[in-house]
């Protein structure tokens, strides 16, 4: 892996726990050479786990759309800032410049993006690993969903397994390391 995109909160949330897991992403990535895509703002979780890479050493990748830069959350000092001109393209070239995939604690936003591009794998348009960093149990709900989902025939058991899950960074990074992608058709 070469470069992993987070999805993360522009926000801090409530724990201390999540800045952490942040940090501790951010170390992880700078000790493997591996550089970071993300949303390119200089807000919450957004923010730390940028900043941290930098202080580090590591590469950022940040992308975000004009009307965000408008707002002036756009982080200044990354290494490269992809400013689009709309959500939609926000997304594609975040997809598009990653290897894999990682949510941390985060909302609407992080949901929508982890979910999105699990369902692009899900329908063969890549074969990257996506995982949930699921810091003090914030996913546990999320996944007990999917469990569901699966249970009552809305998710294939081989695509449930797509979404990947630990509450510890070099758990998670050994997961994508191993990831082996579902090898049927969603449609047969």
């Amino acid at each position: 892996m070469r470069r992993i995109c987070a999805y993360c909160g522009s926000n801090k949330g409530s724990r201390p726990d999540y800045a952490a897991a942040a940090v501790e992403l951010a170390d992880a990535l700078c000790s493997r050479d591996i550089e970071l895509v993300y949303g390119g703002a200089a807000k919450g979780i957004m923010g730390i786990i940028a900043d941290r890479m930098l202080e580090q050493g590591g590469r950022v990748h940040g992308v975000i759309p004009q009307q965000l830069v408008d707002k002036e959350i756009a982080h200044t000092g990354l290494s490269e800032l992809h400013v689009v001109a709309s959500m939609h393209e926000r997304k594609t070239l975040m997809a598009a410049l990653a290897d894999a995939f990682v949510a941390l604690p985060g909302g609407f936003g992080t949901l929508e993006e982890i979910i999105e591009v699990v369902t692009w794998g899900q329908l063969r348009f890549h074969d990257k690993p996506c995982g949930l960093l699921n810091v003090a149990g914030y996913f546990d709900s999320l996944l007990a969903f999917l469990d569901t989902a699966r249970d009552e025939g809305f998710v294939r058991e081989s695509n449930r397994r797509m979404l990947l899950s630990d509450a510890k960074v070099n758990g998670l990074l050994a997961q994508f390391e191993h990831y082996v992608p579902p090898n049927e058709d969603k449609w047969l």
